[in-house]
């Protein structure tokens, strides 16, 4: 069994790790040049802390996935929330940083972030360490939510659209 713990623990990091590789070159020119809230994680803090959460919310999936039972018709919803917000996490770097897409990762994060909190209330009744060990994601979601409203707001020339 050690091997589905290993793979649903790794899962989360590799779209983060791809996401960061991707976009990596974009981080030090562009992003430093955007007008940033005081309260803005200095950029060191961030491989850490998605490093600690990508771990825990994968091996939080494994004991969902344990507790179901595998792949059964009652881990449908539970696990099909958690892909789906995964893949809404993933998504976003490449829209914030790769597509410079802020009204894009702005719409991505608030449906990542309805998506993470029925993941979370799905696995309440199912796992109360996986649903705990979900709350600091939770957390880093609300402050990253946070951000990503204020600089969409404070950069308007980074936002797409039609010129009037």
């Amino acid at each position: 069994m050690w091997a589905y713990t290993v793979g649903f623990t790794v899962l989360p990091h590799v779209g983060g790790f791809l996401g960061w590789f991707v976009n990596r070159k974009e981080i030090p020119g562009w992003y430093e040049k955007l007008k940033k809230p005081s309260w803005c994680p200095p950029r060191k803090i961030f491989p850490v802390a998605w490093t600690v959460l990508y771990t825990g919310m994968g091996y939080a999936s494994y004991l969902i996935w344990n507790d179901l039972g595998g792949c059964s018709s009652k881990a449908i919803v539970p696990l099909g929330l958690y892909g789906a917000q995964l893949a809404l996490n993933w998504a976003w770097p490449p829209s914030f940083f790769g597509a410079r897409n802020l009204k894009m990762a702005l719409i991505d994060i608030l449906c990542l972030d309805g998506l993470a909190i029925g993941t979370v209330c799905s696995w309440y009744r199912i796992n109360t360490v996986a649903t705990l060990l979900m709350v600091p994601y939770l957390g880093w979601l609300a402050m990253a939510t946070c951000l990503t409203i204020r600089i969409w707001k404070d950069n308007p020339e980074q936002k797409p659209g039609k010129s009037e």
